[in-house]
């Protein structure tokens, strides 16, 4: 019998955990200003698939601009009902699904443009996440993965929290989960490209941005 994968590494985000992850990344404005210039770059009507959303902000930033259809994939039950709730409360629609990242329930060729934001260090099966992206993509099609660099160094992680806006509590538990966690789970460039090479997309580009990368894939 083949065994099942958990989906993510380390502890699920669930339940208190979940909620004030999503109070505190509410007031993060660069998801706001990605879901803007993500928004113009498409084309009106592309269909868009979030991976690992964690509470929605970036899925319904994507909505509410009124050009793309939007689809949101998330493991942990607690996020599948916060970003139904910030959907709802917002006015707008999100077809929200519960699932892995390594076996997304969608038909191939179904997506204009995938986009996974700070999470793709938390799967247990990066490269099949990646296959799965360019499985579900439409000909063409692109996805764009957003995630820390293994190699950012703490004063940039630290300059990066100070300027969240979070209180002081949460900026202590944020420097605490970076250092002990995150960067333990991050990946470097190297890293990176070694997982592109396994997978089917023919084109990428991994360009470091802050304390992070931004690689792009074309099916």
């Amino acid at each position: 019998m083949e065994q099942t994968i958990k989906g993510y590494r380390g502890i699920g985000m669930n339940g208190w955990l979940a909620r004030w992850y999503a109070k505190n990344t509410g007031k993060d404005n660069a998801q706001q200003e990605l879901a803007r210039t993500l928004a113009a770059q498409l084309d009106a009507g592309s269909k868009v698939l979030e991976v690992a959303p964690g509470p929605g902000y970036l899925s319904v930033a994507l909505a509410k601009s009124g050009r793309v259809d939007v689809t949101a994939l998330e493991i942990s039950p607690s996020f599948v009902e916060i970003v139904r709730k910030n959907a709802a409360d917002a006015g707008i629609s999100i077809d929200v699904r519960q699932g892995n990242a390594s076996a997304m329930p969608f038909s191939g060729d179904s997506f204009d443009f995938v986009v996974c934001r700070a999470a793709f260090k938390n799967f247990s099966e990066p490269v099949k996440a990646l296959v799965e992206m360019h499985r579900v993509l439409k000909p063409g099609g692109r996805a764009l993965v957003i995630d820390l660099q293994k190699d950012a160094s703490i004063a940039e992680i630290d300059h990066y929290i100070e300027h969240a806006g979070v209180g002081f509590f949460s900026a202590v538990m944020m420097k605490w989960t970076f250092r002990h966690m995150l960067l333990k789970r991050a990946y470097t460039r190297r890293q990176f490209e070694e997982f592109i090479s396994r997978t089917p997309f023919e084109r990428s580009e991994v360009r470091a941005e802050g304390i992070g990368f931004e690689i792009s894939l074309w099916k």
